[in-house]
């Protein structure tokens, strides 16, 4: 209290010897990001006296053209200001931009990303899986998802403002400029690139940079236009897993599409129940989805189902193919045949409890998918072997003839001793 009395009567005496006030202190104040003590921005007070509540302890209120004169001269000059106060100001401002950040790229979304590249990836990696290109390979695609989802929401920041659950947005609240987001989606997309084409190879970069393309100026736009957004946004969530295979192994092949499928088929239910649960925030913030030409709901449900079915046969291919054994075949089809009950459930009874329940079952299928891939998943040389099972009988045989000469030897030489 005695630092903010003090400060107010130095002031005082400061502008009494003044005729005029010099406004450049005022703007130099205005400058700064200011937050009330729970490093909440406080948009009721005006920059001077936000700065005035973050660098004073509470005290009794001065008048405000006291507040006005203790900002520019505590922003003016240091002297007025300890260091612990010029820390907790660097700390408010980190947790701040921070916050943004991770809201501007989805991370949640993000991360569903790269657990799909990661995924890719081991089952692109054969026998041994290299962990630091693992990594590499994930932060890379991190940085790619988040360019791609801060980028989204540039484009579509008054879209956001209109609705419910997307006005609170970093954007569309106000709490970071338009540039700075920019600046921040193009040093993570071009950092996440050039990562994976350093640590990784250039299909997989490739892959990434084509995918960011595709995301944020293609679908971005097109939800506004046409509701075949949502099956352009399919294959933008299909594309992260065939990104990890390339990583791995350098190529793109039949084995490496199983995943991919799958997450383009399970996107189209999952982006059905949620476009239907959201109808009404979706018309307000004028984007074409597919639920909103469909009064009854039944088309929706319908294409839904439909999608689901498609899921049916991956399990069995997966393991015709050697990319999996036959007990994921098994489990593939128990959780696709849940995820249909829920779609067909839907489809029946088009109500906002089913449309939720298929919703969740959604979210279950993925993981479990994924896990049980790479759960049972075989190697290079498991494969081979599944795809030439007469070379088992050759293995075997070998090495019972190696096994028999052994012994052969071994009997001479004790019969040799004993002579």
């Amino acid at each position: 209290m005695w630092r903010n009395s003090a400060t107010l009567s130095f002031s005082s005496k400061l502008l009494a010897s003044s005729s005029s006030t010099n406004f450049n202190y005022f703007h130099y104040a205005s400058a700064f990001y200011i937050f009330t003590p729970n490093a909440i921005l406080d948009h009721t007070l005006s920059p001077h006296q936000r700065f005035y509540s973050s660098s004073a302890a509470p005290s009794p209120s001065p008048s405000s053209d006291s507040i006005i004169k203790l900002g520019f001269l505590a922003n003016k000059s240091d002297a007025f200001r300890p260091l612990s106060f010029k820390a907790t100001d660097a700390i408010q401002l980190t947790r701040h931009y921070g916050r943004c950040y991770w809201e501007l790229s989805k991370a949640r979304l993000s991360m569903l990303v790269v657990a799909t590249s990661g995924t890719g990836y081991v089952l692109g990696s054969g026998k041994a899986v290299d962990l630091a290109g693992l990594c590499c390979t994930c932060a890379g695609t991190m940085m790619v998802a988040a360019s791609a989802n801060s980028l989204n929401q540039v484009f579509e920041i008054k879209n956001d403002g209109k609705m419910k659950r997307t006005r609170l947005r970093p954007l569309p609240s106000g709490r970071i400029a338009l540039p700075h987001a920019v600046t921040w989606a193009a040093f993570v997309g071009i950092a996440g690139t050039a990562l994976l084409a350093c640590k990784a190879n250039m299909l997989a970069a490739s892959l990434a940079s084509s995918n960011l393309v595709l995301y944020a100026f293609v679908y971005t736009p097109l939800k506004q236009i046409h509701s075949v957004n949502t099956w352009v946004g399919a294959i933008v969530g299909a594309i992260p897993p065939l990104l990890g295979w390339a990583a791995a192994s350098g190529q793109i092949s039949l084995n490496g599409l199983i995943l991919p499928a799958a997450l383009y088929f399970w996107q189209i239910p999952h982006f059905m129940a949620l476009a239907y649960l959201c109808r009404d925030d979706y018309a307000a913030g004028g984007y074409k989805m597919f639920s909103l030409t469909d009064a009854s709901g039944r088309r929706t449900a319908a294409v839904a189902f439909r999608n689901c079915l498609y899921l049916v046969p991956l399990g069995f291919i997966a393991y015709d193919w050697g990319v999996a054994s036959g007990w994921f075949c098994l489990e593939s089809s128990v959780i696709t045949l849940a995820i249909s009950a829920a779609a067909f459930s839907f489809y029946r009874d088009r109500t906002t409890l089913k449309a939720r329940r298929m919703f969740y079952a959604s979210l279950l299928y993925l993981p479990v998918f994924m896990s049980g891939l790479l759960f049972h998943r075989l190697s290079d040389e498991q494969q081979c072997l599944a795809d030439n099972p007469d070379r088992i009988a050759e293995i075997s045989s070998f090495t019972k003839d190696v096994t028999e000469s052994g012994n052969d030897e071994r009997k001479k030489k004790i019969e040799e001793c004993h002579r």
